[in-house]
């Protein structure tokens, strides 16, 4: 039997990824929220509960680069039409490990499920925890596969000052049992990316995150 998909996180935060051989595992979904696909160095890793030879075959089908299919948009659209749900970008998918002790910044829990930041990272990640700093919020929860993930918000008033990594490094400091922390920034987003880079954040593959269509879809 192959790897499941929170073993191969597992692995990959530790260092050891898919062999770069061109090819694509597909896994069953972790849970009925999170589907999508992410895309390591020369291997891939659909995680859905569809069938796999469809998968391979929408795959095969395309006329590109096979190395670049399963980021293809042709595939990503066939994949959503085929499971009926959405998507927002495909993002740079990141890690650290976690960090001793307490953070250095002040923080303060939001215990609010009312807060807005609170109800969106509800819509993604469960076990939710928000901290605001003056300026910013921390969210970490658990999301694809129950890895612990963390975003970020910091207000524009307060930009370039170095907050945002500081954020970002406290989520390190935040997360339980000693486990690594995920985090998901969209390509373009290049002040968040620095940001999680400079707080110890190192880029392991890219990300394309399928969530159920409708209401219940907050984030």
């Amino acid at each position: 039997m192959g790897q499941t998909l929170e073993e191969i996180l597992d692995a990959v935060a530790g260092g050891q990824f898919p062999p770069p051989d061109g090819g694509t595992t597909v896994v069953p979904q972790s849970g009925p929220r999170d589907a999508g696909v992410i895309a390591f160095t020369a291997h891939s890793v659909v995680f859905t509960d569809e069938d796999p030879q469809w998968v391979h075959a929408a795959l095969a089908a395309l006329d590109c680069d096979a190395l670049a299919a399963t980021m293809n948009p042709r595939f990503l659209a066939a994949l959503l039409d085929r499971t009926g749900r959405t998507t927002d970008t495909i993002d740079l998918l990141t890690v650290a490990g976690p960090l001793p002790g307490d953070p250095p910044l002040e923080l303060r829990e939001i215990d609010d499920p009312d807060h807005p930041r609170v109800r969106r990272a509800l819509g993604r990640r469960d076990d939710v925890r928000v901290w605001a700093a003056d300026g910013g919020v921390v969210v970490l929860g658990r999301g694809v596969a129950g890895r612990w993930e963390t975003a970020i918000e910091v207000d524009e008033a307060v930009r370039h000052q170095g907050l945002g990594r500081d954020l970002a490094r406290a989520a390190r400091h935040l997360v339980p049992d000693g486990r690594p922390v995920w985090s998901q920034q969209a390509t373009g987003n290049a002040r968040s990316v620095r940001a999680f880079q400079a707080a110890g954040f190192r880029p392991v593959g890219s990300e394309a995150l399928l969530l159920p269509a409708g209401p219940s879809r907050a984030g």
